[in-house]
């Protein structure tokens, strides 16, 4: 299941009062997900401008999330930064799980977490982490 949400930033500059959404897709973004800046940029706003900044300054506003998303989304709060570490985790274990149906007869490390843990240990390992 794809996951996204929609956000929503609302605020006035020079006279002017914006109300801008976007729907977010967070798969696409997971590796640097910058909230602010992709909402900029689908909006047609330039990040170098003083009404990003002025963006910057306002709360977002978060809805509809699906997918893995939604249990980090609470109260209109998204929780970007755990969802990220969730994610990645979840990419790793994507290519994991071959290696374990091929050495071990296990197909869903979700259910092992004894295992999922110990190979997602050997992968930090690998990697330097």
């Amino acid at each position: 299941m794809k996951n996204s949400i929609d956000v929503r930033v609302e605020f006035s500059f020079k006279g002017n009062d914006y109300d801008l959404t976007s729907t977010i897709d967070l798969d696409a973004h997971s590796h640097a997900l910058d909230i602010y800046q992709i909402l900029a940029h689908d909006n047609k706003i330039d990040t170098m401008s003083y009404l990003y900044e002025v963006m910057q300054e306002t709360d977002l506003e978060f809805s509809n999330a699906r997918g893995a998303a939604a249990a980090f989304l609470q109260e209109g709060q998204f929780n970007a930064y755990t969802f990220a570490l969730h994610w990645q985790e979840h990419k790793i274990i994507m290519q994991l799980n071959p290696i374990a149906m091929r050495h071990m007869g296990i197909t869903d490390l979700q259910q092992n977490s004894a295992l999922k843990q110990a190979l997602l240990e050997a992968y930090q390992l690998g990697r330097g982490e």
